[in-house]
């Protein structure tokens, strides 16, 4: 939302004069006489007061007209974890089966009441359900592979199986016996230049990838879990680090086709829609009534809109590329000033040689 109370306003204003870090993310400045919104770090010249406006998210800054400032790059440092998280992360993937105490942070200089902070802003959990999310994954994949549980439990740092066990079932929703045959959906967080995305996978592929501020994302996630009989947990896997790659590639104007697996769990129909999008060529653009009529079905435009409209995996399935038969912009759950910048950065992209 804009701010719109004169004391945030002086505050994070001050804050933007003397590039406090610590109001990195808390708010995106737009600066009137440029169209352009930054983080409170920007090295550019400061504006006066009297040309900017405060806002609490990126998208808020993107759908009243302001487009990412390319020195400060807002969209991915100020959700990109800072230095200190970053080597909390770090340290636990690097010991997945131990468990990282507060003294072991505070050892390292890393302050746990920040790292509690950005894990609950930004992943919507605390770190210690990151940790425990982490760990399972791996006794997961451990169990699946043959490994005993007792041998699982005690390796993960559990000081009983019923402890183990109880951790697990909470997690995945069945036993650790019980759960070898089975399927999880892991979840993890990228940045982009329009905002932090979370991607999910499972061992067959990429099945969600979607924008932090969707707001129908808690239904997808319910949804998708349903759908694939899966627990969604912390974790990565090679599909979930293929895409990232690709992504990165994409947004660089380097990557125009994507090679990673994807899974659809959804009607016939809707995979049916889903498949014609991935025909749309990059840089073009199509329409409702197109799409229905290279299905056969021209009287289906509802109903392509509606399978649209459940498209799970953003970007990769590029809903994006269907625009109103006036040729204005529709509905996309990312929001329309993130459908513009896509559409135009495909366009000024789509004649360069991919070896350049």
């Amino acid at each position: 939302m804009r701010i719109t109370e004169n004391k945030t306003i002086d505050r994070y204003y001050k804050a933007l004069l003397e590039r406090k870090k610590d109001f990195v993310g808390i708010f995106f400045v737009g600066v009137k006489t440029t169209s352009v919104f930054c983080i409170a770090t920007c090295r550019a010249r400061k504006p006066k007061k009297e040309n900017v406006e405060f806002f609490t998210t990126v998208k808020d800054a993107l759908d009243n007209g302001y487009r990412p400032c390319k020195v400060c790059k807002p969209t991915e440092n100020a959700n990109e974890a800072p230095e200190k998280v970053q080597k909390a992360i770090q340290l636990v993937q690097e010991n997945p089966k131990n468990k990282i105490t507060d003294e072991q942070l505070r050892q390292m200089r890393i302050s746990p009441e920040i790292v509690r902070r950005w894990f609950k802003k930004n992943y919507g959990i605390t770190f210690q359900a990151y940790q425990r999310m982490y760990r399972i994954n791996v006794a997961f994949q451990e169990l699946k592979n043959g490994k005993k549980t007792t041998a699982t439990a005690f390796d993960s740092g559990y000081e009983s199986l019923s402890g183990f066990g109880y951790t697990f079932k909470k997690l995945l929703g069945n036993s650790p016996i019980n759960s070898k045959t089975e399927n999880v959906i892991l979840i993890s967080r990228l940045t982009t230049p329009l905002g932090p995305m979370f991607v999910c996978a499972t061992e067959d592929g990429v099945c969600l990838l979607e924008f932090v501020d969707r707001k129908m994302l808690e239904t997808e996630f319910k949804d998708l879990q349903g759908r694939l009989k899966a627990n969604i947990i912390t974790g990565e896997n090679e599909h979930i680090k293929q895409l990232k790659k690709e992504i990165a590639e994409y947004f660089t104007g380097k990557r125009k086709d994507f090679e990673v697996k994807l899974v659809t769990p959804g009607t016939d129909f809707q995979n049916l829609v889903w498949k014609h999008l991935q025909k749309i060529e990059y840089g073009k653009t199509s329409t409702y009534q197109q799409q229905a009529e290279k299905m056969s079905n021209p009287k289906a435009v509802r109903a392509v809109a509606a399978a649209n409209g459940h498209n799970r995996i953003s970007i990769l399935i590029p809903c994006h590329r269907v625009i109103g038969k006036d040729g204005k912009m529709t509905g996309y759950s990312g929001g329309i000033e993130r459908k513009k910048w896509l559409l135009e950065h495909e366009k000024k992209n789509a004649l360069i040689p991919l070896d350049l």
